[in-house]
């Protein structure tokens, strides 16, 4: 059953586009495999009253708390030696939330189909500088093995990385700005947020600014609070201009997330904030963190995203990101806080409790 549930899920994600019944006839299908075979998953779907004979659209699939991936394996397959398990970063906790993968066919078929579409075009190809350290260094980092891959498929072989075990390798990544900005032909630099916030301030400390060629992009992702000089969008996307040259329209940020097989982009950053939007195989539902119930377009609530490209985990994962229903996407507007933060501490109180029962 993996394997045809895995190679479903491969021609979903090959099709062009889907429509509305073909989604949810896919979220359907599988939600009926992961009811059957992710059995802490099917504890929790019972006590809810949430079967595959009562659930008729995708919206309905119960949506499991995102900190349940720290409490049980949400695997349909049970792990092995071949399994790649993407981790979050370590929490206060000690806690790291773990996303199983039988196979990364779906993953990366997802992640390339989508960033040629969002990022790349209209190139095939770019030389890329990555901000970030290798999946060497960081076997368990999906944002790792994202810009690996990426790299691979679309750099021509031109790519390198400026991020060691000692942090920013600036004076390197000084000497390839000079060279791509002589080079005069487009170039990338993608990374997370804060690598680009310590290369903010590295560049600052030197007085030193470069004008990247027309074309260049930047990618960003993963915010850049708490890191160093905490910055608003604004500021952090004008620095993106002023020390690399590159048109607020080409910096790109992603939001991805280790529980998740899709990642969302916006369209640029020249207006903020921006509408994330992703390919035709996840959807977000904004709900009201107390009840569930879907928010209207334009009052903020919890994001609630449902990837069907998480084949083997669960498809249906309630976030603890607010948000506001936009167009085809969402606008971000951060963590929940306070009394919405209660409301997801609860879910995640009613999953515990439904695993501890079976």
């Amino acid at each position: 059953m993996e394997q045809n549930m895995m190679e479903r899920t491969l021609r979903f994600v090959s099709q062009s586009n889907s429509s509305d019944t073909e989604f949810d006839e896919q979220a359907l299908a599988l939600f009926r495999y992961q009811f059957e075979y992710n059995l802490p998953y099917q504890s929790y779907c019972r006590a809810k009253g949430k079967t595959p004979r009562l659930v008729k659209r995708w919206q309905d699939i119960p949506a499991v708390p995102i900190d349940a991936f720290k409490q049980v394996s949400l695997s349909c397959s049970v792990p092995n030696e071949k399994t790649v398990v993407f981790m979050t970063s370590g929490t206060t906790t000690g806690n790291r939330g773990k996303h199983y993968h039988p196979s990364l066919e779906v993953y990366n078929l997802s992640t390339i189909k989508h960033f040629k579409e969002r990022f790349m075009a209209p190139c095939d190809q770019l030389p890329m500088g990555i901000l970030f350290p290798t999946p060497t260094t960081l076997p368990n980092s999906s944002l790792a093995h994202y810009l690996a891959l990426v790299a691979k498929e679309f750099s021509n072989q031109d790519s390198d990385y400026f991020i060691d075990d000692l942090g920013l390798q600036i004076d390197k990544l000084i000497l390839e700005l000079e060279r791509r900005e002589a080079d005069n032909k487009p170039y990338a630099l993608l990374g997370a947020s804060f690598s680009f916030v310590h290369l903010f301030e590295a560049l600052a400390e030197k007085n030193r600014k470069f004008s990247l060629p027309k074309g260049s992009k930047l990618l960003d992702t993963g915010g850049y609070k708490n890191q160093s000089a905490e910055l608003d969008a604004e500021h952090f996307y004008q620095q993106m201009h002023d020390y690399l040259g590159v048109e607020r329209q080409n910096c790109i940020n992603m939001f991805g997330m280790t529980e998740l097989s899709t990642q969302l982009y916006n369209n640029g950053s020249e207006v903020l904030p921006s509408v994330m939007s992703g390919p035709h195989w996840i959807k977000t539902r904004v709900v009201h963190p107390a009840t569930g119930e879907d928010m209207p377009e334009g009052e903020p609530g919890v994001l609630i995203q449902v990837d069907l490209a998480n084949y083997n985990s669960v498809s249906s994962i309630l976030t603890e990101d607010m948000g506001v229903k936009k167009d085809n996407g969402f606008i971000f507007l951060g963590r929940v806080q306070g009394a919405d933060a209660k409301g997801c501490s609860l879910a995640l109180d009613e999953f515990i409790r439904s695993v501890k029962v079976q």
